[in-house]
């Protein structure tokens, strides 16, 4: 039942049944998300460490939601063993993001870590096995141009970074594929009782490779940690997870581009980071994309 209702989903193309209210929380749930970066460089712990402080922190919150939503009653177990698998990759997709910043620079490590965008893409046209037409082709040809000009400002290819890129690389490949597999299962669970599971699978991976790096677990300041856990956990991963199932895989990849865009402004804006004019224009060409896909695009054409 859950993968027919994907194919569904898939097959309308811009997502138009979500409605306006989905599309505003899938937005803003990446907005959300695009703060992480800025608050991991604040926290006094290691980089893993502060990954797994942001699942057991929101923990709490995540398991009364879930069981408010499902009235105590146990889910399926199928259900249970993909959405354990999701928790999964998403502690390794953390994991390698986090150690990929620390070893390359930030802009390589949002070129690399955002190739979940054009995975979910190419993922929504095998679907439906249709290419893209009209304004949908358009969106997802200003997205990734937008996407290159914010990032190819800063962007250096070199041999010191190569292990942080293919580390950046590897964690939009797990995100992928926690995507894929949480959009599955939505169409079985609950959104908090989904993201519940996931996370509680994800914590004690997490912890294991913080503790086996060596890192520093225990925090000074917890106020950083607090707010990755609330803004990303709880509040991004919240509303993307909520809306997954009423947008179609071409939709959710291109609105994760607004992460970089966002993280870009934060980065001017907090650490006083360069944000010139073709920065700027590349973001507005996001913008322009995004707009674009809620339209209604001609019939795609079979491949």
């Amino acid at each position: 039942m859950a993968a027919k209702q994907d194919g569904i989903d898939a097959a309308q193309g811009a997502g138009t049944r979500g409605g306006r209210w989905a599309f505003a929380a899938l937005l803003s749930g990446n907005i959300a998300l695009s703060l992480g970066a800025m608050l991991v460089r604040l926290a006094d712990t290691g980089p893993v460490a502060s990954a797994f402080w942001r699942i057991l922190l929101a923990l709490p919150l995540l398991a009364l939601f879930a069981w408010r939503e499902s009235g105590g009653r146990a889910p399926p177990r199928r259900a249970v063993i993909v959405t354990a698998a999701a928790g999964i990759f998403f502690a390794l997709d953390l994991a390698a993001w986090h150690l990929g910043i620390l070893q390359t620079k930030v802009a390589n490590a949002t070129l690399f870590g955002n190739c979940a965008s054009l995975l979910l893409v190419m993922w929504g046209i095998f679907l439906t096995r249709t290419l893209p037409r009209g304004w949908q082709a358009l969106a997802i040809l200003l997205a990734f141009a937008g996407s290159a000009l914010l990032m190819g400002q800063s962007y250096e290819l070199s041999p010191d970074y190569l292990v942080g890129d293919l580390l950046s690389l590897l964690a939009g490949v797990l995100y992928t594929v926690y995507m894929i597999l949480m959009q599955r299962v939505r169409g079985t669970l609950a959104p908090w009782t989904a993201l519940g599971i996931s996370s509680f699978f994800s914590a004690p991976v997490l912890l294991g490779v913080a503790l086996a790096l060596g890192e520093a677990v225990i925090p000074r300041d917890w106020t950083p940690l607090i707010l990755l856990a609330l803004t990303s956990q709880v509040i991004g991963q919240g509303l993307i997870i909520w809306s997954l199932p009423r947008f179609s895989p071409l939709v959710i990849g291109l609105t994760l581009l607004v992460q970089p865009a966002v993280a870009a402004f934060f980065g001017w804006w907090v650490f006083g980071e360069t944000l010139g004019p073709v920065d700027i224009f590349g973001g507005m060409m996001v913008g322009a994309a995004l707009i674009l896909i809620r339209l209604p695009s001609r019939a795609a054409r079979p491949i």
